[in-house]
């Protein structure tokens, strides 16, 4: 599957951003996941803009935090929800450097984002089209757009760079 070609995914300036804020967007999750990599975790970061705003950043820290839910876009999202001091996150978007897998886009569901705009697909736990379509599915209480691809290359390689020198390390 192509990038933008999952289920419920629609690409692009169609989903509810323009595409020159989605690639602002996008470049600061960069930034983030630049930042996890510095900290040697896998390098995904996250951004959570509401109404325009960015109201929240973060990159991973599972192994940093000894926390399986520590992924970007989750602390991201909870991040974000005590900044604006609500749990519904309607009216925001969520920007990841890669897929989210279940846990995050379950989540999602949860926190009613209006929209997840993401960079590189996951085929081995994407959950929204890859693998699944967490948020198209009608049997759950909540549906959101997606944008996928968006700088997916630049967020791949970084995901490729960083595995490829942990290999180089390796005993």
């Amino acid at each position: 599957m192509q990038d933008g070609e999952g289920a419920g995914s629609v690409v692009g300036a169609a989903a509810g951003g323009s595409a020159a804020d989605d690639e602002r967007y996008m470049r600061m999750a960069l930034d983030e996941a630049r930042l996890a990599a510095e900290e040697g975790e896998v390098p995904i970061g996250a951004v959570v803009v509401c109404d325009g705003r960015v109201v929240s950043r973060a990159h991973n820290r599972r192994e940093t935090d000894a926390d399986p839910s520590a992924h970007a876009e989750f602390s991201a999202m909870v991040a974000a929800a005590r900044e604006l001091g609500r749990w519904r996150l309607t009216g925001c978007t969520v920007y990841v450097t890669l897929e989210p897998c279940l846990m995050c886009a379950g989540l999602m569901v949860n926190a009613r984002v209006d929209r997840c705009v993401y960079g590189a697909s996951d085929p081995k736990g994407g959950a929204l089209g890859t693998l699944f379509d967490v948020s198209c599915d009608p049997r759950l209480n909540h549906a959101f757009a997606v944008s996928a691809g968006v700088l997916g290359d630049e967020a791949a390689d970084l995901l490729r760079e960083f595995f490829r020198s942990r290999r180089r390390k390796r005993p």
